[in-house]
């Protein structure tokens, strides 16, 4: 209990961390550039208290309880060698965990032309069919370069055959399915059905699996896209509260617990549940073993409700409210430099990207620093912001960026090493969590809504471009490591002492 309670101080720690250069540059741009009124100023304040105690407690349930199931399940599918028994629980891991993905629920809601349930099932399917064809691709060693090849040429293929107000809606969706829910459990699953393999490249191949998981919901709304026809949806703009005071704030709150416990809880116990069936046929984690990850549910979903709570209630009116008054200000163009500070630390607050820079520095036994990694994916997402934005003030097409990004994206895959592609686009899913989708999305809508733009084909996206620009700078990351690396094999040689040759050998 006392351990548990100082990794649970640590995890508060590394929590306000990652929060508070946020909070500050939020603060900043409150007292100067865009002040906000005195009940939206005080919901943000109460948002961030709540963001930063929901990212410690989700970090904590996520070690002692996601990341325990995932292995478990991973490492006993291994070891059945039944390659049937293997698919059928891949699919349905795949596909559960992405229907009860709390981020899938928000973004159903702005495609009413499709229907709620149907998108979401379609798009858990994908998932789930997507996360099969990477356990198929660990287990029969096929590189992952060949599959994004094949894969995502079709996809941008495809999308022209579909209306364009669900382009930005597909990508999107790729990036919003890989959440905090999903990542810490189909990551550590990876490393379990890793050990399939015998071989040394075995373990780094347990990244890759977030990569192809974002692919199976861009197909998926694609091709709804070509069923439904010509319309993806329409937006419903966020309302800010201008609080009264204090007791009228926390009633907010507390007003929204109740649905957003309601949305967890339904992502969690179906995952438990399956996890439950699973070790009553293939084993006993043990009474201790279930008793500690029961509990580590119980910090991820406290965990979770506080920052989606946080996320929703305090800081999306307020990201709508910023993007709205810089829209419509003289100096709207300053949202470009400013999206960017905000784009670089924002993606520190993102709970799944402990897990990931957790996994790669374990992986790679200290090979990629998570310093290096953090600072690839605040440089990647900040770009994307930036992206965004412009994208919001001006109306260019979404596919313009996309298919330029990802091109670049798969031809660095020939310069660098393959940990670093998979870990690269692992990294742009885990980086489009809850943060973008509230924070980033309501700024990039309150800009497009200042500007005249249309919604859903300019400030929808931003989870897209998000999701795309770390692919591009952690492989970049890899071109430098590798670079480096050689240089320093070369001086290492060219220092080592000439070897005096026996004349026997030279007559020889």
């Amino acid at each position: 209990m006392i351990h548990r309670r100082s990794v649970l101080r640590e995890k508060m720690r590394e929590a306000l961390h990652s929060v508070l250069p946020l909070a500050c540059i939020i603060l900043l741009l409150n007292f100067t550039l865009v002040p906000m009124k005195a009940g939206v100023f005080l919901g943000f304040l109460a948002g961030c208290i709540l963001l930063v105690a929901g990212i410690g407690l989700f970090s904590l349930g996520s070690e002692i309880a996601m990341t325990p199931i995932g292995d478990y399940m991973g490492s006993h599918m291994a070891k059945s060698r039944k390659i049937l028994i293997v698919v059928l629980m891949s699919f349905l891991v795949g596909a559960l965990i992405t229907i009860s993905e709390p981020d899938l629920q928000v973004l159903a809601r702005y495609v009413p032309t499709v229907g709620t349930w149907t998108l979401i099932l379609s798009v858990g399917a994908g998932v789930g069919v997507f996360l099969v064809i990477a356990v198929l691709r660990v287990i029969f060693n096929i590189r992952l370069r060949y599959l994004l090849f094949g894969f995502y040429a079709p996809v941008f293929l495809l999308a022209a055959f579909v209306p364009s107000d669900f382009w930005a809606i597909a990508f999107d969706a790729g990036g919003v399915t890989t959440g905090p829910m999903t990542v810490p459990f189909i990551m550590t699953m990876g490393v379990g059905i890793s050990a399939m393999r015998a071989d040394r490249d075995g373990k780094k191949d347990s990244f890759g699996f977030v990569a192809l998981c974002s692919i199976g919901p861009i197909v998926a709304v694609l091709v709804l896209g070509l069923v439904f026809g010509t319309q993806g949806g329409a937006a419903e703009l966020p309302t800010a509260i201008d609080f009264a005071d204090s007791r009228e704030m926390g009633l907010a709150y507390l007003k929204e617990l109740p649905s957003y416990l309601g949305e967890v809880l339904t992502a969690i116990v179906p995952v438990f549940l399956l996890f439950l069936i699973y070790q009553a046929i293939s084993g006993p984690v043990g009474r201790d073993a279930l008793i500690r990850i029961s509990v580590g549910l119980i910090y991820t979903v406290a965990g979770l409700v506080l920052f989606l709570v946080g996320a929703n209630v305090g800081f999306m009116p307020a990201g709508y409210l910023l993007g709205e008054a810089m829209g419509a200000a003289p100096f709207k163009w300053l949202i470009l430099p400013i999206g960017a500070v905000i784009g670089y630390f924002l993606v520190a607050a993102e709970p799944a990207i402990q897990v990931l820079e957790k996994q790669v520095e374990t992986v790679t036994a200290g090979a990629i620093p998570r310093r290096a990694l953090s600072v690839s994916l605040g440089v990647g997402v900040a770009g994307s912001v930036v992206i965004a934005m412009l994208r919001a003030l001006t109306g260019i097409s979404v596919m313009w960026f996309l298919g330029v990004g990802y091109g670049v994206a798969l031809v660095l895959t020939f310069f660098t090493d393959d940990t670093f592609s998979s870990i690269a686009f692992d990294s742009g899913g885990v980086a489009s969590g809850p943060m973008t989708a509230t924070f980033l999305l309501a700024m990039a809508m309150g800009v497009c809504n200042a500007v005249g733009g249309t919604l859903v084909t300019d400030a929808f996206g931003m989870v897209a471009m998000v999701a795309m620009t770390p692919l591009i700078t952690i492989q970049v990351l890899g071109v430098v490591y590798r670079c480096k690396l050689a240089k320093s094999r070369k001086y290492a040689q060219e220092e080592l002492p000439a070897v005096p040759v026996p004349e026997e050998i030279i007559d020889f």
